[in-house]
């Protein structure tokens, strides 16, 4: 186990946790997006064991798994599916979010380049389950090269058989798969604003109840899951729940996909059990950059409250991160060394933020508006007094009070960061954040191009 030096400010690092390889198993095998490549590691032999099981024995697997929404909120799958309303001979949907966008997260989309038939998979045997004979895949539209990759997997499912029968609700009819392309709306993440891009209107938040599960994409009932959750669905099928549930945690069991960014020596995805600790990653990336200290981190993106090196050995499993203060979220594992700026990171994604904001509620709309200005003003050194306490009480009332969590994630970097830095925050009243913390020394490009890299 990791052990912290007493008394150190530098955490120490040793022996690295163990990795699963699940998901991203294919992702280093030779033209691993194709068809021959995935059948011959053993793809769609869990679809083919699904078209043995009634749609109630596959939700009742999925729920003894128990697999969580990779998503961010963690809620349980199979659970999830069985709140569709009983048949009423109308169609019902299944969406998969691929609109990943969020800064720092970055799992959907290199699943989708390297592995896309899990996806495939996972969609056809949850489809089964969930009595729908058409499926979409929400794709955010920028990432071009992703969303070319999911279509000839799609039609190369479909060209071979895959699809052609053993779905709706009488188990007898071909499944669709539609890849729609989305206009790069981060808002359109948010499950009810992804039905309404998907049926052509703005991307909003729409009111709930209802949701989705009753009245979701047409308004009929309809399933939405994360691409790494359905992508996970084909293991459980082929392995077994008691598989999946022998790794993770107590309530936060299987594996995950952690990403780690950053100011460490290499970055990029791990594969692991819930429950593996930051000290574990940052030790299996190789460690800090040599001659830093780590500073602070964020344990499920930008949207997730700060964590410090104190926080280093905390599992990450939904539970205790949340019992340590953060949230899990996308497990999107930024880490900043001693040469960042807190305020001028937070500043950054403050815009993005306001950028993104869909404007339909006032507490988004306006107060991310002025949460910019006064960063902008911070970063700047041109903060004025009283700024600091202004940013906490704007941040308060945007947090809850929004129509959906877009707000929330806009108020948390900032809460969480003056909670933290609050000196920091308070020097932007005369210094410039770039003479506090020069830019090209948290430069990782630069850093590296000196050293030869």
């Amino acid at each position: 186990m990791s052990e912290q030096t007493p008394g150190s400010a530098e955490p120490t690092f040793t022996a690295p946790g163990t990795l699963t390889p699940v998901v991203t198993d294919m992702w280093d095998k030779q033209r691993s997006w194709t068809l021959d490549a995935y059948r011959d590691a053993g793809g769609y032999q869990g679809l083919a064991r699904a078209k043995t099981m009634s749609a109630g024995e596959l939700v009742d697997l999925v729920k003894a798994s128990n697999l969580r929404g990779r998503g961010g909120a963690g809620f349980p799958t199979g659970l999830k599916w069985s709140f569709l309303p009983a048949p009423d001979g109308l169609p019902r949907y299944l969406v998969v979010n691929a609109d990943e966008s969020e800064p720092g997260t970055c799992k959907d989309m290199p699943t989708l380049m390297a592995n896309p038939h899990a996806l495939v998979e996972g969609v056809a045997i949850t489809s089964r389950a969930i009595g729908a004979d058409r499926a979409f895949v929400y794709v955010r539209g920028e990432v071009a090269h992703a969303y070319r990759r999911l279509l000839h997997a799609i039609h190369d499912a479909t060209d071979a058989g895959l699809l052609d029968d053993g779905f709706g609700l009488d188990g007898q009819q071909p499944l669709k798969i539609v890849a729609h392309a989305g206009a790069g709306a981060y808002i359109c993440g948010e499950e009810t604003a992804l039905l309404d891009s998907l049926e052509g209107r703005r991307g909003h938040p729409r009111l709930r109840p209802p949701f989705p599960a009753v009245q979701g994409l047409y308004a009929r009932p309809t399933v939405i899951n994360n691409v790494e959750t359905i992508s996970s669905v084909p293991g459980v099928l082929t392995r077994g729940a008691a598989w999946y549930s022998s790794m993770g945690t107590e309530r936060s069991k299987g594996h995950g996909l952690f990403s780690v960014t950053g100011h460490v020596v290499n970055p990029g995805q791990f594969e692991a059990p819930f429950g593996i600790t930051m000290r574990e990653l940052i030790e299996l990336a190789g460690g800090m950059r040599p001659g830093h200290k780590l500073k602070f981190w964020v344990p499920g993106g930008s949207s997730t409250p700060i964590f410090g090196p104190e926080e280093l050995d905390v599992p990450l499993d939904y539970e205790s991160v949340i019992g340590a203060g953060s949230l899990l979220g996308t497990r999107a594992l930024q880490v900043f060394d001693d040469t960042v700026s807190v305020v001028r990171v937070v500043s950054r994604w403050t815009e993005f933020y306001q950028h993104e904001s869909c404007g339909k509620c006032t507490p988004c709309r306006e107060g991310t508006y002025w949460m910019r200005q006064i960063m902008t003003r911070l970063e700047a050194g041109q903060g004025r007094p009283g700024d600091v306490e202004k940013l906490e009480d704007i941040a308060a009332n945007i947090s809850g009070r929004s129509f959906c969590a877009l707000g929330d994630a806009a108020a948390t970097p900032i809460a969480s960061g003056i909670k933290r830095f609050r000196s920091e925050f308070e020097a932007g009243y005369t210094t410039p954040a770039a003479e506090l913390f020069p830019p090209a020394a948290s430069s990782i490009v630069n850093s590296q191009a000196q050293s030869g890299r």
